[in-house]
C-alpha cells in the first residue's frame, strides 16, 4: 500500500499526523505495523519523561458500582442493561440501595481501593415507569440527582473518590455533579452518525448515542473544567475514516479545553444474548494498530488506556508497544459488570506483565496527576481535602500508605467567604454552584468587581456560542393598526400587510414580528393576517403575537390557548415573542401595569403551550424599576426551570425599564432608568445563570442605546436582535417605528468590539448572504430617529451610581 507507506514515512519524520494519514495507518500490518508501534512507543516514552514519570504505567484500584442496569438506550452489543422484568427474574433491584452501595464501597476501601466507579444506564426513567416510580418513591428528581446523593454518601462514609460514568449529561448537570466527583467520563464510542440514525445500526433507537449529543458533552465537560475520560469503541460497524474522525474530534475538544485526562481505546467483544452475539471480535492486529494510531493522534502528553481484561493476557505486551500508558480501573473485589465474561487480571499478574514490558506499574487516583497538581483549575474546593488525603505530594499518584477513610463533604465551597472576590472565584470555575443569594450579591458588583464579573461572563459567552455578534434582519408590524376599511391614516389591511411583507423581503428581511392587539371589531383576523404574510412571502419567518395578546384573543374567541396557537401555526406562524414578562411576580406586575397585566400563570401557560406545540419563543425581563435584585434572580430561576421542562426558549432579552414608556404614576414609583452598571451586572449574571439552558442573550439596543448595547456585548451578551426595518412603503407600520439599525451600524458595532458579525435567522441558523439591497435610509449611518431612540437610558448609562 504505497499511500500507507507514505503516511508512515511522514509520521516517522515529524511525528505529526493529519486525519487522512490516521485513516491510512489503521490498516498497518506486518512490518508496517512494527514501524507504527515504534513511533507510538517513542512518543509515549517522550511524554512520560516530560511528566517526570518515565517508565511508569498507571492503573486505578477501584470498585465497580452498577447503580442501575436499566437504560433508555438499546445498544445492540450491550449485555449490561436489562428490562425491569429481566432484573426481577434475577432478583436485582431497579436501583442499588444506599446500603448496598455502601457495603461494596466499604469492602473496597478495606482492600485499599481508592476509586468508586459509578456506572449505570442512561436516564432509565425516560423509558421505564418502574425507574420513575423508584425515584419518586425515594424523593429524587432524576437518576443523576440520586447519583449526586450517593457520591456524597460514598465520600463521607468510605473515602473512596467517585468517578461518575452516567452517560449523557447536560452542562447544568455536569456543573451539579462537579463538586461531588474529582473526575467523570463518557465514551464517545464513534462519530458514525449512520450507526445511530439508520435502521440496523448498532445505536439505532438509542437517543443518547447521537454523536452530536455526545460531542456536546465533551464540550460541556471542558467548559466546566472537569477532568474527563472518553474514548472509542472499535469493531461495531464503523470504518477507518469514521475511526479517525472520532479520535480527531476528541483531540480537537482537548485542544480547546485541556480536559481529556485519558482516551480509552476499547475493542468490541461479542456477548451472548445480544443482537451482535454472532459478530466477530475485533482482530488483534487491527486493535493494536488502532491503539497506536490513537497515541500518535492524541500526542505524547496524552494518556492512552486499553482495558487489560479485554485482551488475552499473553497479548498485553503488544498494547504496551502500541503506546498505552494506563490500564484503567482494575478491581480486586468487583467484576467488570459491562464485560462480565472477561475477569480482571490479578494485580500481581498485571504488575509482572507490565514489568516484562519494561515498565513499573503504579497506582493513580481517579483524577490524573496533572489535574490534581492544578487543583485550582480542575478540582472543586469541596473535594480537595478528600483528594489530598490519598495523593502522594511528590508524584501526584496514589499514596500507598494512605488510609482510605470517610471525611465530611462540605455542602458550600469553603472558598466562599462572603466577599464579592470570593464569589467571583467560584463563578469563574463553577457558576452553577452559586446560590441565589450569591447571584443577588453579584448583581451589586461595581468597579473592579464588575469588570471581573463582566470578563467571566464574556469568557463563558465565548465558550458557549463563540465570538460572533449575531443579528436578524426583521420588520415589526403593529396589529393594533389593523383596519380592513383603511378608514384612518396609517392603518393596515390585508393587502398592505402583504405588500409590507414583500418590501421586507426585498430589503433582506428573514423575519416579520407581529405585535399589538387586533381591534375587537376585527374578530379572528389574526389568522388572516398571518396567512396573508405567508401567501405573500412563503419563506419569511413569522414571529407572531405576545402572550397577553394570545390569551386575550383566545378568551374573546372562546377557545383554549392551545387551540388558538394551533390555528396560528396552521395559518403560518413560526414562533412567538415572549415579551410582556416584565418581572414574573404578580405583585410587581400589578403595580407596573396598574392591574391590567394578566397573572404570571397566564404568561407561563401561553409560553409552555407554545413550546409543547412546537413553537419556540423568546424569554424576556424588564428590569430596573420597583423590583429587588432577589426578584430579578427569582425571575431568571423561573425561566431556567421552564427551559429545563420545555427547551423552547431561543434567547433571553433583558430590557431596562424606560420611564418615558410608563404612566406618570408608575414613573414616580419606579424612578429613573437603571444605570449602565446595573445593566452590565444583570446581563453578566443572566449569562452565568442561564448558560447550558438558554445560550443566547440579546442586547436590547432600542432600550439600551448603542453605547449600552456595546457594553453588555462585552460582558456576556452575544446578539443584537433585529434591525427593525422601516422601509418606505409605510414607516409607521411597526410598534417601534423610526428606530432602525442599518447594516453599516451593526458592522460598526462589531468592529468596535473586535468580533465577527453573523446574520442569523430567528432560530439562530446562519444566513449565508447579506441583504441583497439596502434602502438609502438604511445605509445612512445613524438616522436621527435612531440617535434619539433611548435618551433616558443613554443619560443613565453615563451617570451610574
Amino acid at each position: 500500500m504505497p499511500d500507507l507507506g507514505a503516511a508512515l514515512g511522514r509520521l516517522e519524520r515529524s511525528e505529526v499526523i493529519d486525519q487522512r494519514d490516521a485513516e491510512l495507518l489503521f490498516g498497518a500490518r506486518g512490518d508496517e505495523l512494527e514501524r507504527l508501534l515504534a513511533v507510538a512507543s517513542r512518543m509515549r516514552d517522550d511524554g512520560l519523561a516530560r511528566s517526570d514519570r518515565a517508565g511508569v504505567i498507571t492503573y486505578s484500584k477501584k470498585v465497580f458500582l452498577p447503580i442501575t442496569q436499566l437504560c433508555q438506550d438499546r445498544c445492540h452489543y450491550c449485555i449490561f442493561v436489562d428490562t425491569p422484568g429481566g432484573l426481577a427474574k434475577r432478583n436485582i433491584p431497579v436501583f442499588m440501595s444506599p446500603e448496598e452501595i455502601l457495603e461494596v464501597a466499604r469492602q473496597g476501601a478495606a482492600m485499599g481501593c481508592k476509586e468508586a466507579l459509578f456506572t449505570l444506564g442512561d436516564r432509565p426513567e425516560n423509558r421505564w415507569p418502574s425507574a420513575r416510580k423508584w425515584l419518586d418513591d425515594h424523593r429524587f428528581e432524576s437518576t443523576l440527582d440520586y447519583i449526586r446523593a450517593m457520591a456524597i454518601l460514598v465520600l463521607e462514609e468510605t473515602g473512596l473518590l467517585p468517578h461518575l460514568n452516567p452517560g449523557v449529561m447536560s452542562w447544568a448537570e455536569l456543573q451539579r455533579l462537579r463538586p461531588v466527583a474529582p473526575s467523570m467520563g463518557m465514551m464517545l464510542e464513534t462519530t458514525a452518525t449512520r450507526l445511530w440514525s439508520d435502521k440496523g445500526g448498532v445505536h439505532y433507537g438509542s437517543p443518547d448515542k447521537d454523536p452530536a449529543i455526545r460531542l456536546q458533552v465533551l464540550e460541556d465537560a471542558g467548559r466546566s473544567r472537569i477532568p474527563f475520560t472518553t474514548g472509542v469503541l472499535l469493531g461495531i460497524g464503523e470504518n477507518d475514516a469514521e475511526r479517525a474522525d472520532a479520535l480527531f474530534e476528541i483531540r480537537r475538544s482537548h485542544e480547546r479545553h485541556g480536559h481529556i485526562q485519558e482516551t480509552i481505546v476499547q475493542n468490541f467483544r461479542a456477548k451472548p444474548r445480544t443482537a451482535m452475539q454472532n459478530e466477530a471480535d475485533l482482530a488483534l492486529q487491527e486493535y493494536v494498530a488502532a491503539v497506536a494510531v490513537a497515541r500518535v493522534v492524541m500526542g505524547p502528553d496524552a494518556t492512552i488506556q486499553a482495558p487489560p481484561n479485554l485482551t488475552d493476557v499473553q497479548e498485553l505486551g503488544l498494547l504496551l508497544r502500541a503506546g498505552i500508558d494506563d490500564w484503567g480501573g482494575v478491581s480486586p473485589l468487583t467484576p467488570d459488570h459491562v464485560n462480565p465474561e472477561r475477569p480482571w487480571p490479578e494485580l500481581e499478574a498485571l504488575a509482572r506483565l507490565t514489568r516484562d514490558g519494561g515498565f513499573e506499574l503504579r497506582e493513580r487516583l481517579t483524577a490524573h496527576p496533572p489535574y490534581i497538581r492544578d487543583e485550582e483549575t480542575w478540582l472543586d474546593p469541596r473535594l480537595r481535602s478528600q483528594v489530598h488525603a490519598l495523593t502522594d505530594p511528590h508524584t501526584w499518584l496514589a499514596r500507598q500508605d494512605a488510609p482510605v477513610a470517610g471525611r465530611p463533604w462540605i455542602a458550600a465551597a469553603p472558598s466562599r467567604a462572603g466577599t464579592l472576590s470570593d464569589l467571583l472565584d467560584v463563578a469563574e470555575l463553577t457558576p452553577a454552584s452559586l446560590t441565589d443569594s450569591d447571584y443577588v450579591a453579584l448583581l451589586g458588583a461595581r468597579g473592579a468587581d464588575l469588570e471581573r464579573l463582566a470578563t467571566i461572563a464574556d469568557e463563558l459567552r465565548r465558550s458557549t456560542v463563540g465570538d460572533d455578534v449575531s443579528f436578524v434582519i426583521n420588520r415589526n408590524l403593529d396589529l393594533s393598526l389593523f383596519d380592513p376599511s383603511r378608514s384612518t391614516p396609517g392603518s393596515l389591511d390585508l393587502a398592505l400587510i402583504g405588500q409590507l411583507a414583500d418590501e421586507a423581503q426585498s430589503l433582506g428581511a428573514t423575519e416579520i414580528c407581529l405585535q399589538g392587539a387586533v381591534p375587537d371589531a376585527a374578530g379572528d383576523a389574526h389568522f388572516d393576517i398571518i396567512a396573508a404574510i405567508r401567501d405573500a412571502q412563503p419563506e419569511l419567518h413569522i414571529h407572531s403575537l405576545r402572550p397577553v395578546e394570545i390569551a386575550n384573543a383566545a378568551a374573546r374567541l372562546g377557545v383554549s390557548i392551545g387551540e388558538f396557537i394551533t390555528r396560528m401555526r396552521a395559518a403560518g406562524a413560526n414562533s412567538i415573542p415572549g415579551t410582556g414578562a416584565r418581572i414574573l411576580d404578580d405583585r410587581i406586575r400589578a403595580v407596573l401595569s396598574e392591574n391590567t397585566d394578566p397573572p404570571v400563570k397566564s404568561w407561563i401557560e401561553v409560553i409552555s403551550t407554545a413550546h409543547s406545540l412546537g413553537l419556540g419563543t423568546t424569554a424576556t425581563m424588564v428590569y430596573g424599576h420597583i423590583e429587588s435584585p432577589a426578584e430579578q434572580v427569582a425571575h431568571l430561576r423561573l425561566l431556567a426551570r421552564m427551559q429545563d421542562e420545555t427547551g423552547g426558549f431561543t434567547e433571553f432579552i433583558p430590557m431596562p425599564y424606560m420611564p418615558l414608556e410608563a404612566s406618570s404614576r408608575v414613573a414616580a414609583l419606579a424612578g429613573p432608568s437603571p444605570s449602565l452598571h446595573q445593566s452590565r451586572a444583570l446581563h453578566a449574571v443572566a449569562r452565568l445563570m442561564l448558560t447550558g439552558r438558554i445560550d443566547h442573550i440579546q442586547a436590547a439596543w432600542t432600550k439600551l442605546g448603542l453605547a449600552g448595547a456595546e457594553a453588555v456585548l462585552r460582558g456576556g451578551a452575544d446578539d443584537l436582535g433585529g434591525l427593525l426595518l422601516g422601509g418606505t412603503l409605510q414607516r409607521t407600520a411597526g410598534a417601534e417605528a423610526h428606530r432602525e439599525l442599518s447594516l453599516i451600524d451593526v458592522r460598526a458595532i462589531a468592529v468596535e468590539l473586535g468580533r465577527p458579525l453573523r446574520q442569523r435567522t430567528t432560530d439562530y441558523a446562519t444566513v449565508r448572504w447579506i441583504a441583497p439591497r439596502e434602502s438609502p435610509r438604511a445605509v445612512s449611518m445613524l438616522s436621527l430617529e435612531h440617535r434619539s431612540a433611548a435618551p433616558a437610558h443613554d443619560s443613565a448609562l453615563r451617570s451610574a451610581p
